[in-house]
């Protein structure tokens, strides 16, 4: 079944009230009633308290959960695989080979890993709206920025604190999240990436499943195992058919809030343009990897992040391209637009919201490629250039008062951007030019070779000469050179003449410049519009819906089942023996050699994956998936096919997350790894 045959029924779904199962939910709004109603049970206070404290987020986009009051946290090889290559050496690989740490002694710190936890959730709707009322654009963006900023640096009174103000309901309430940040984290475990992808790009987004997508870190705290009031117990038994499930999880970003203006945007614009960058980005590192095998394990993680966004972005633009979402859309947009017209008070508020945002969205497709190549930085794909910029504007920012400054760097967020500038992750120069070169060639073709900005950037260089010139001669790829940058401030920055600082600081002006316009005639428009339409819908249809995701912490709950697909169920749990049957020596269904010598050892008929109607989506990798007695029961690494429209609606009939059964976690580090010290500690 194809993804956009399911979109009819996602649709009709929406025109019902929002059934409580189809929500990634806030915790402070989680529906207990509803839960109890479906299924039986009621979560106390006590317990969601529980769930929350024991799950935390990867700040670099994926979620976890601490199974030990040592700190131990476990999440999806492919969430740690960036930490996994950057500790990797052309001597020891630890993607193709595993790692594990037998003592705490071994266990090695990830460069640029940071953990959050979340400990509170505080409305603070009323102070927002205070500050923005009466304004509109770039007044409006300015004291919504001030406002935030004067929240978090309120809020975050030390570097262990981070502090996020988090528009939910396109805006129509907003929640101060604080979290206990962690930034010393270290890799205890990981398979071998041949077992955690088994089945490769071939394989994902589907299912039946067979991989062990797993990896374990462990949050240190002044020089030790950081102490863990909150964590999560594992199950036995696991899980079986038809049971109750809970994914605690950050979900990315989802677009179910979106008017049609915007979902025609990314249907029309956005998305294709994203799709035409990847493929061409995912031909390159192709024949990149050809060159030898230290290319190839230089650039796995690229390749493989590129690749599942190819299908992912490929998946929600099938959905969107099917005529019935629009109609369907543009029906139930009528409909809450008739509502409000019918209402004077409502329609004075409201009423003009949709035309704005769609105008909004007009201005956005004039300067798209303008603000993606050279403030969203696509033209600069360079980790050197990064920590360039990072530097330039730190060092421009930190001189502002705290509410003047950019979002990234304000006090709050200045921790984590330390962080990235001083990480010792290795910077391979043979990457960076071709990956450099293939920015600024698409940045030629994307403004045209006249543009000022182009014509700034190359001179009478090609993309190819430029990329080699400054990545050969930049000394940013030293960590002591970054620091000594970063402890300098802005005199040091000033008078750099490092030529990725030189090109970072060639580009600053325009690129401040296009955000600018972004923030003033798009995003605030966006965030004020889209604050009237979401109260107008209070109003109309309560809040019986959960709000878009925004990467924070939500609580969603389901069912383990298949679906019918062609006219056959697909069964929700698959069996260890499934992956020695597709096991045909050559990637991607090569199982390591130590599967293979552990065959005799293993329970063959021990589930291995399973899936369930639990509402998902990016973000969610590395999320556990615990019971009613919030014991672990799995860990979510991934959603089937028809999960990837998901992001523009849910339908419970064919939607699944994708999880590895806690059974399979511990029959493979029993039996294949012999990791008994992890064992131990999750109590097994």
């Amino acid at each position: 079944m194809k993804p956009t045959l399911t979109i009819l029924a996602v649709l009709v779904a929406a025109a019902l009230p929002a059934r409580a199962d189809e929500g990634m939910w806030t915790y402070n709004r989680f529906p207990v009633q509803a839960l109890k109603q479906a299924s039986g049970f009621e979560p106390s206070q006590a317990w969601l308290d529980n769930v929350r404290l024991a799950s935390v987020r990867l700040a670099q986009g994926c979620s976890g959960s601490i199974v030990s009051p040592d700190g131990l946290v476990m999440t999806n090889h492919h969430c740690a695989h960036s930490c996994i290559e950057q500790l990797s050496t052309a001597q020891k690989d630890y993607v193709k080979d595993g790692f594990y740490a037998a003592t705490a002694a071994d266990e090695v710190k990830c460069p640029e890993l940071e953990v959050n936890q979340l400990v509170a959730i505080t409305d603070v709707t009323a102070r927002m709206n205070k500050a923005t009322t009466g304004l509109s654009g770039g007044a409006y963006a300015d004291a919504l920025k001030a406002e935030k900023a004067r929240i978090e640096k309120e809020c975050a009174t030390s570097d262990d604190v981070r502090c996020d103000v988090v528009a939910l309901y396109s805006g129509g309430r907003y929640d101060l999240y604080q979290y206990r940040r962690y930034q010393d984290i270290r890799l205890v475990f990981a398979p071998e990436f041949a077992i955690a992808f088994f089945g490769g790009d071939p394989d994902n987004f589907m299912f039946p499943r067979y991989d062990l997508d797993l990896s374990f870190l462990r949050v240190w705290k002044d020089g030790k195992p950081a102490k863990m009031d909150h964590w999560f117990r594992w199950s036995k038994d696991g899980v079986k058919a038809g049971d109750l499930t809970f994914v605690s999880g950050h979900p990315g970003r989802t677009s179910r809030e979106f008017t049609v203006a915007r979902i025609e945007h990314l249907r029309d614009e956005a998305i294709p343009a994203r799709l035409l960058r990847l493929a061409e980005l995912r031909g390159l590192l192709r024949e990149f990897q050809r060159r030898g095998p230290e290319q190839a394990r230089v650039s796995n993680a690229t390749l493989f992040y590129v690749e599942n966004a190819f299908k992912a972005y490929s998946g929600m633009w099938q959905a969107l391209r099917d005529p019935a979402l629009l109609e369907r859309k543009r029906a139930d947009e009528k409909a809450l637009r008739d509502k409000v017209a019918a209402d004077p008070a409502l329609a004075a508020e409201a009423g003009g919201a949709w035309d704005a945002i769609a105008g909004a969205m007009k201005r956005l497709s004039e300067i798209r490629k303008l603000h993606e190549q050279i403030e969203a930085g696509r033209a600069f794909g360079s980790d050197s250039f990064g920590h360039a910029r990072m530097l330039l504007r730190a060092a421009a920012e930190r001189a502002l008062p705290n509410e003047k400054r950019l979002r990234e760097y304000g006090e709050s967020q200045l921790p984590a951007v330390r962080q990235a500038v001083l990480s010792e992750a290795p910077i391979h120069p043979e990457f960076e030019i071709v990956t450099l070169a293939f920015g600024l060639d698409k940045m030629r073709e994307a403004l045209g070779p006249d543009d000022p900005i182009v014509r700034t950037v190359l001179g009478p260089k090609s993309p190819l000469e430029l990329a080699t010139e400054v990545v050969t001669a930049t000394k940013l790829r030293d960590p002591a050179v970054r620091k000594a940058l970063w402890e300098g401030g802005k005199a040091a920055v000033d008078a750099s003449d490092d030529p990725m600082i030189r090109l970072a600081r060639a580009v600053d002006p325009a690129a401040r410049a296009i955000r600018k316009v972004y923030e003033d005639e798009v995003e605030s428009v966006l965030s004020a519009q889209g604050e009237k339409i979401a109260k107008a819908r209070f109003a109309v249809l309560g809040t019986a819906q959960a709000p878009d995701a925004t990467f924070t912490l939500r609580l969603s709950y389901g069912t383990v089942k298949g679906w019918q697909e062609g006219g056959r169920n697909v069964e929700p749990i698959t069996r260890i023996r499934g992956a020695f049957d597709r096991q045909t020596g050559r990637e991607p269904f090569a199982l390591p050699k130590s599967w293979i010598a552990a065959h005799a050892r293993l329970d063959l008929d021990t589930p291995m994956n399973f899936c369930s109607d639990n509402d998902i989506v990016g973000g969610n990798s590395g999320s556990p998936v615990v019971d009613r007695d919030a014991k672990v029961v799995g860990l979510v690494f991934d959603g089937n096919i028809h999960s990837l429209g998901g992001d523009y609606g849910f339908d419970p009939a064919v939607n699944r997350m994708v999880a590895v059964h806690s059974r399979a976690i511990v029959e493979a580090l029993r039996k294949v790894y012999g990791a008994t010290r992890i064992l131990k500690e999750i109590g097994l």
